[in-house]
């Protein structure tokens, strides 16, 4: 008879907590990637411009474009165009990229770095109103220094290009998210 109980009220207390897990859920503001995601009205279309580059890092504006045209594509809320067929336009520059050595070796050699760059957008209607603007907008990312200076700055170029990837999507994310 004791089996018997235990048995039942473990079967009760195993329904319970799915319900409470399902109403917590359902509350909690939880949502995959993508849902929620909406375009500013009337804007289904979009061209995404190559990013100024303020730097002396040749190159990085069509990585940084590149990965924002990605992300914009992927995610399919709007569709990427040309500027004349565009509904707004994303612009920006990558106003720095600056490299700071975070653990040293011995003295005078590092044996990590980190790299930051740091972006300003802007979502354009082709009517010339700022749908959405960030200034500001940075990521970093370390990366390890090898005795070979190819092998350096291979590594360096990798962790710029996963901080290209993150920031288009917050970017992404973020106009998006905020209508």
């Amino acid at each position: 008879m004791t089996n018997q109980k235990q048995t039942y009220f473990g079967r009760v207390a195993v329904r319970i907590l799915a319900i409470v897990i399902s109403l917590v859920l359902s509350g909690c503001g939880y949502h995959f990637k993508g849902a929620g995601l909406k375009a500013p009205e009337g804007i289904e279309a979009i061209a995404i411009i190559v990013l100024e580059n303020d730097t002396s890092e040749s190159g990085i504006e069509s990585v940084f474009t590149g990965d924002l045209i990605y992300e914009f594509t992927r995610s399919k809320v709007v569709r990427v165009v040309s500027e004349a067929k565009a509904d707004a336009s994303l612009r920006g520059r990558i106003t720095s990229l600056d490299v700071e050595t975070i653990s040293h070796t011995t003295t005078y050699n590092s044996s990590v770095r980190r790299v930051a760059v740091t972006v300003d957008l802007s979502l354009k209607r082709v009517d010339g109103k700022v749908i959405w603007l960030t200034q500001g907008l940075s990521d970093n990312e370390p990366f390890d220094v090898s005795d070979n200076k190819l092998t350096t700055e291979s590594n360096r170029r990798a962790a710029i290009e996963v901080i290209s990837e993150r920031l288009a999507e917050k970017v992404h994310d973020r106009i998006f998210l905020d209508f």
